[in-house]
């Protein structure tokens, strides 16, 4: 499951990929011992939905997710997190504007108005 050749994902086709997931879920499925009978049911879908996806064919994204959540083989989620980068300028102006001290000017004019 872990060929180093076939890291190169750019050069794949289409179909190669699709392929290639399809190998990933039948090697998950088999590893659990599961049926496809009993994997399909429990995702919700038809035996021969799972069979298409495991032979590369074409079925829809939330199929796909619904197999890898009950094979608990989401972790590829985490490809997908976006983490919004500051910039070191953008950092350093929103340093500058962040208050330094407290200047104690309305406390003072809170409390002439009491009086």
């Amino acid at each position: 499951m872990t060929d180093k050749s076939l890291s190169n994902w750019v050069a794949m086709s289409d179909k190669a990929l699709a392929e290639r997931i399809g190998v990933f879920v039948k090697y998950h499925r088999l590893e659990q011992n599961k049926t496809q009978d009993h994997l399909a049911a429990a995702a919700g879908i038809s035996r021969s939905t799972l069979s298409l996806l495991e032979r590369g064919e074409t079925v829809t994204l939330a199929t796909l997710i619904q197999v890898l959540r009950v094979l608990d083989q989401l972790q590829f989620m985490n490809a997908f997190l976006v983490e919004e980068n500051i910039s070191p300028l953008a950092l350093a102006k929103l340093e500058k504007e962040k208050r330094k001290r407290a200047s104690g000017r309305k406390e003072e004019n809170e409390n002439e108005s009491e009086w």
